[in-house]
């Protein structure tokens, strides 16, 4: 037995999960991929008490592949032989919504319905590949709708390897009733062109250049646009929230920091992820 990137679990871990498998599994005839991570259990660091909780937490299944069915193994047959051979072997009701589809219009209808019932996204797969475990590669590709934010460069740190001498890392902020309120960091989507003009330009709004140290705080007048993912709950941050893959789109040179985004319009885009 072991875990999605095929490593062997532990025997204390084997025997917690056979007592989930006996009570998810009950009416389904095929080994299924099951959606419980060694390293979660291993950063709980508490047994699981299956017995004791059935009653108050009740689990649904809601299986997603085949790996092994009949005495055949199906883990290098491609997706849509793998998926056969699930629905053959599980109840409806018991398999995780899907879709097959050339037309834009039908998937974006799909993402919406999954949007709704408030999952994050969708994951596309393609149809002629194998499972890989614990990678997804280009063959499974997340969808999932990509907010934006007018944020307020805050500070900026050296960068190394073929970022070295660049001021790369921003520390980004939401206007808050007495200045601005970090939200997160990030280098993602910064082409090289877009490295050399920041470095230069936070350089002359420098406030502790001449420090020397590896953050580099600045005058708070430069708005860039971020795409996030998410918000998520952060001790590290006062407003108590942080983006999650956050990147940069582009500056936004028609603003000024007096028209960057607020951290009352970030808790709700948070408040509306929890609807």
């Amino acid at each position: 037995m072991s875990d999605e990137r095929r490593h062997d679990l532990t025997p204390e871990e084997r025997n917690e999960v056979k007592k989930v498998a006996r009570h998810l599994l009950e009416r389904v005839r095929a080994a299924l991929v099951l959606d419980w991570r060694q390293r979660a259990h291993a950063r709980a660091k508490v047994k699981l008490a299956i017995e004791d909780t059935q009653a108050e937490v009740p689990l649904s299944l809601f299986c997603f592949d085949c790996l092994h069915a009949d005495g055949v193994d199906l883990i290098d047959r491609p997706t849509e032989e793998r998926v056969a051979a699930l629905a053959q072997h599980v109840r409806p009701s018991a398999l995780v919504p899907r879709l097959v589809t050339a037309e834009r219009a039908a998937a974006e209808a799909f993402l919406a319905t999954a949007l709704g019932l408030g999952h994050e996204g969708l994951m596309a797969k393609s149809l002629s590949a194998s499972y890989e475990a614990g990678s997804r590669g280009s063959a499974w590709l997340k969808i999932k709708i990509a907010h934006t934010l007018d944020l307020v460069v805050l500070a900026a740190e050296w960068g190394s390897g073929r970022r070295r001498g660049w001021l790369s890392n921003l520390h980004l902020g939401a206007r808050g009733d007495d200045g601005f309120v970090m939200l997160g960091k990030t280098f993602k989507g910064l082409t090289d062109e877009m490295l050399a003009w920041q470095t230069e330009r936070l350089k002359a709004l420098a406030l502790d250049l001449d420090a020397g140290g590896y953050v580099v705080h600045v005058q708070p007048r430069l708005v860039v646009e971020i795409a996030f993912n998410e918000l998520q709950v952060s001790r590290r941050y006062p407003g108590g929230l942080a983006l999650r893959f956050a990147r940069v789109i582009r500056y936004r040179d028609d603003k000024t920091a007096d028209n960057a985004d607020t951290i009352e319009t970030v808790r709700a885009i948070a408040g509306g992820q929890r609807r």
